[in-house]
């Protein structure tokens, strides 16, 4: 039996225009009137997650930021998984020296240093998910976008890291077309033993404490619901959701997943575009009655 579902969100759970689908949204919505779990896990902070759910009425639990932050239905914040202050220091100023565009993350919120590069890499982060999306018109909906999320920008990100009250809770660095610019710095991240390296696109990277990654928060999440990994399904699309696809038993891969990814799944469903996670959500619901139909013989 599938008790629970957790969705990945860029390239997942919202399409090409960065919605949730009225298709996704009631197959949702039909999973939990069938005693199934939703909760979605994505590499967003809270503030940029929630309200595209809550455009359609939805109110699910959270994985955030990779894992280094989980909230319940409730809103309630019930996991914190930080970077060490000298490691976010470090990671800072190799990106810098590299002059690399970067965003962190933190128990306050998502915090830039550019407006204009902020709205610059959410396009490019559209195009890449979506490539019959114009650059144009990519540009507009993250303009649109950012006016819905709760950004703070700041003119030196050296001052927030001397904030005492800011917890980093993930670094996320960006490119355009010269991607090969990120692996130099991504080795030397990795080579810490200490920091999770994963992207939700070809032009990111994402810095993480090594314990904050989606599997192995949701796997905490349905331990505290007496929910095995045997009895979870998980959906993705890219290199930040290979743990938790890896760790459930149905781990289902987008039809515009990664190679490494669908290499991994259990199962494959539709794209984003074609409202793949409401799909795989039926799929899961004729699993469980196929079980309690075999069950009552």
């Amino acid at each position: 039996m599938i008790k629970l579902i957790a969705s990945d969100m860029d390239g997942t759970l919202l399409n090409d225009k960065m919605e949730v689908s009225d298709e996704n949204a009631q197959a949702i919505r039909d999973a939990q009137a069938a005693g199934i779990e939703f909760m979605v896990a994505t590499g967003r902070g809270v503030t940029e997650a929630t309200p595209l759910l809550a455009a359609q009425d939805l109110k699910p639990a959270f994985i955030t930021l990779n894992g280094a932050m989980v909230f319940d239905e409730a809103g309630e914040l019930v996991v914190t998984i930080p970077i060490a202050s000298d490691l976010s220091d470090f990671i800072v100023e190799t990106l810098q020296k590299d002059d690399i565009y970067f965003e962190i993350i933190t128990i306050k919120g998502v915090f830039s240093d550019s407006r204009v590069k902020r709205i610059q890499n959410v396009a490019d982060l559209l195009v890449d998910l979506n490539p019959d999306t114009t650059y144009k018109l990519a540009v507009a909906l993250a303009a649109a976008r950012l006016e819905i999320m709760n950004i703070n920008y700041v003119s030196d990100y050296k001052e927030l890291l001397a904030d005492p009250t800011i917890q980093v809770m993930k670094i996320i660095a960006f490119t355009g077309e010269q991607r090969d610019i990120l692996k130099a710095p991504a080795k030397v991240f990795e080579a810490t033993g200490k920091l999770s390296v994963t992207s939700s696109s070809a032009n990111n990277i994402e810095v993480n404490n090594i314990k904050a990654q989606k599997g192995y928060a949701v796997e905490a999440f349905a331990k505290q619901r007496g929910i095995t990994m045997d009895e979870v399904m998980t959906i993705g699309d890219n290199l930040n959701d290979a743990s938790m696809i890896k760790m459930a038993k149905y781990g289902m891969a987008m039809g515009n997943a990664i190679p490494e990814i669908t290499k991994l799944a259990w199962g494959s469903t539709a794209t984003n575009s074609e409202n793949g996670v409401a799909q795989a959500i039926r799929k899961a619901i004729r699993i469980n009655k196929a079980e309690k139909s075999n069950a009552q013989f």
